[in-house]
This record gives structure tokens, C-alpha cells and sequence, in this order.
């Protein structure tokens, strides 16, 4: 038997063959690939009043978003704390603070009505994010940032090929950021882009992305250096190289079978699940969703026991995430009421999600949670005994 791995990324031959024509190019850092990735996302999410640059990770996205809005010492960033410990920690480098919100229940995005509780005049930025199949409500976000005249840095890691209210992620936010890391729907091996409002905030993430040189994009994007430059600023080596770039665009290429494969597994898991009474599955329809991951949440009690019972039966499960409260770190955060967060991170376990996923694949992950579930109340007694 098989083990199914919780990601596998869709590495087929166009990749190989697009990394091997970046590498006989000979041009290995960022070049013209970047640019040519850079103007295909801005075709793809369709982007009309926003401009995206690329960069090296996700995480890096996130920190020179956050370097652009001016966040510094003093400074509070609400975010959830069901979150990543990535934007924790792009948080903490700009030596700012996060405030720890709760999320939804059906969701497991931020709660906007709870994070009213936590604005002080120190709040500064609000960083939502999209959580594995559902998007947080952009709406209620966007009223709340003008309500309290603060920026949003949107975290779409999760959201890549989603659509909200008709419109592709990335084309309505503030700022949004996106992740291509080697685990993600559209991979570069590794890799991010940053989204912003206007060219003057393009240019500062160029130069931010490149050690603060004010060496004009275009030429780097021509497979040339400028020898001559300035340097205004704080700077950061976080800029993506053609190898990356290439991939990603082979990547991008397969958008619409990548985003029609994962909803057709998750509609295959909602249909073979829903029956089990132990479970929560997302209540969603995947019809304007690219799904990164598909989670359930399983009784905090039984978690332990399943998740060993699935790697027993070939089976890898995940745990997306453990709550920034739980970290030593993030101890001294200040925090709302945060039950929800912890009830789901005590439950939440991630189950195998690729594009292109074989069915038979599919079949073994849920007749194995099924097997488990089916098998549980003898179990407990033989516990009890």
C-alpha cells in the first residue's frame, strides 16, 4: 500500500523542461523570466488598477508589505491567531506587535466584530487571511480599515485562482500578498508576489526586494545589471530568480486543471464524509474556490488516535495550525477572546489535497477515515476496559 503524502506538488515535464531552459540560459538571477511571470499573474488575476511585483517567498512578501505601509516599533497588527507563524514572525522583524484576534466557526478566518475590540490608537494594520477552502469576509474587512482608517495586508497564500463577489484574490485588497512556495497550488519551488495600489508603491517594492538599489527593474529584466545606482533606504535580498520565475509560469499555464482537479477531490471528500456525525467538513460549494487545503475537524479527544490510525492505513494527515498563543514567543501578545481559535486548533487535521489527484488516492484517505470512525466506539471501550 501506498502512502498518500498530505502534498505532492504537480511536477510534470514542462516544468523540467522550463527549468532546464532557464538554467542553459544562463542568467540566474532575476531576469526576464520574473518579468515575463510578473506580467502573466497581472493577465491571469486581471489586474487593473493594482501592480505586482515578485519576490522570493511568500514570507518576504509579507514582510516588505508591511515595510511599505510603514509599520515599525510601537505599532500593533491585528491578525488571528489561528494563523501562520510566517506572518508572526514578519510582523515581529519590523518590531512591531501582533494583536491576536479570534476567527469564524464555519470559516476559521478572522472575526471582524471581534477585532473591533482590539483597536487602540496604536493599531496600525489589519492582516486577514484566506484559510484552505473559504475566504474571509473582504467586505467587512475593507469597511473595517476605512472605519478606522487603517491599511489591510490581504494573506492569500491559500487563495491563488479564488475568486470573491466575481472578482479574482489579488484584484481588490489594499495590498495582497500571494505564496508559491514547493506546498502551495501554483509552485516556483519557492516564491511570492506582492500586490499594490499604485506604481509609486511598485517602485519602492522594487527596491525593497533589492537590497534598497534603485537599479530600474527593467534593466535586471533584460538579463543586465546597472552598475550604477542609489540607495535611499533599508533593503532586503528577497528578489525571485528565473529559475523560479520559469517554473512558475509552466505552473500558471495549468491554473484552470490545477483549480477544476482540487475542487473535484473536495467535493468527492464533502460527498463521502458528510454522513459521519464525529466530523465538521467546510460547508462550501468550491464553485469560485481554488482549495490549497481540506481540512476537518475531528473531536480534540479522538484527534491523537486518528491521526496515527490514518498513518497506519497509508494515510499522512497534517494539523494547519497550531494557534501563535500556544507559541512561548507570542506569550505576551496582547489577545481578545480567542475560544474559537482554540477549539479549532485543538480539532483541525489536514487531509492529503494535490492537483490531479488520482481517485484511487481520494478512495483511500476517506475509506480510511471512515474505517476509523467506524471502528471508534470499540476503541473507546477497549480504552475504558
Amino acid at each position: 500500500m501506498q502512502q498518500v503524502p498530505v502534498f505532492k506538488p504537480l511536477i510534470e515535464q514542462e516544468e523540467i523542461d522550463a527549468a532546464e531552459g532557464a538554467l542553459r540560459m544562463g542568467w540566474l538571477g532575476m531576469g526576464s523570466y520574473v518579468n515575463d511571470l510578473e506580467q502573466a499573474l497581472t493577465k491571469y488575476l486581471g489586474l487593473t488598477d493594482r501592480y505586482l511585483a515578485c519576490v522570493n517567498t511568500g514570507h518576504s512578501s509579507l514582510h516588505v508589505a508591511l515595510a511599505l505601509a510603514g509599520v515599525g516599533p510601537g505599532d500593533e497588527i491585528i491578525t488571528p491567531s489561528f494563523n501562520s507563524i510566517s506572518d508572526f514572525q514578519a510582523i515581529l522583524a519590523t518590531g512591531a506587535e501582533p494583536v491576536l484576534c479570534d476567527v469564524l466557526d464555519e470559516t476559521l478566518c478572522i472575526d471582524v466584530d471581534k477585532a473591533e475590540k482590539l483597536v487602540t490608537p496604536r493599531t496600525k494594520l489589519l492582516l486577514p487571511i484566506d484559510y484552505g477552502c473559504s475566504l474571509a469576509d473582504h467586505k467587512k474587512i475593507q469597511a473595517f480599515a476605512a472605519k478606522h482608517k487603517i491599511r489591510v495586508l490581504h494573506d492569500a497564500a491559500h487563495a491563488m485562482g479564488s475568486r470573491y463577489d466575481g472578482k479574482m484574490v489579488g484584484s481588490f485588497s489594499d495590498m495582497t500578498m500571494l505564496s508559491f512556495d514547493p506546498v502551495k497550488t501554483m509552485t516556483c519551488l519557492d516564491g511570492g508576489a506582492l500586490i499594490v495600489r499604485t506604481q509609486e508603491e511598485l517602485k519602492r517594492v522594487h527596491e525593497l526586494r533589492l537590497l534598497g538599489m534603485g537599479q530600474q527593474a527593467q534593466v535586471m529584466y533584460q538579463n543586465k545589471r546597472a552598475w550604477t545606482f542609489h540607495v535611499d533606504g533599508l533593503g532586503f535580498r528577497y528578489h525571485l530568480i528565473n529559475l523560479h520565475a520559469a517554473i512558475g509560469l509552466s505552473q500558471l499555464a495549468k491554473m484552470d486543471r490545477i483549480s477544476r482537479t482540487r475542487r473535484d477531490a473536495c467535493r468527492f471528500y464533502t460527498e463521502a464524509l458528510r454522513g459521519i456525525p464525529e466530523i465538521r467538513i467546510p460547508k462550501i460549494d468550491f464553485a469560485n474556490i481554488t482549495p490549497f487545503i481540506f481540512y476537518i475537524r475531528v473531536p480534540a479527544e479522538m484527534r491523537d488516535d486518528f491521526r496515527a490510525y490514518m498513518t497506519e492505513h497509508g494515510v499522512d494527515t497534517g494539523i494547519h495550525w497550531q494557534p501563535g498563543h500556544a507559541f512561548n514567543f507570542l506569550a505576551d501578545c496582547r489577545r481578545g477572546d480567542l475560544s474559537v481559535t482554540d477549539r479549532a486548533g485543538a480539532e483541525v487535521v489536514t487531509l492529503p489535497l494535490h492537483s490531479s489527484m488520482p481517485r484511487a488516492w481520494q478512495e483511500q484517505v476517506v475509506n480510511a477515515v471512515t474505517g476509523f470512525f467506524a471502528s471508534a466506539g470499540t476503541r473507546i471501550a477497549r480504552k475504558a476496559s
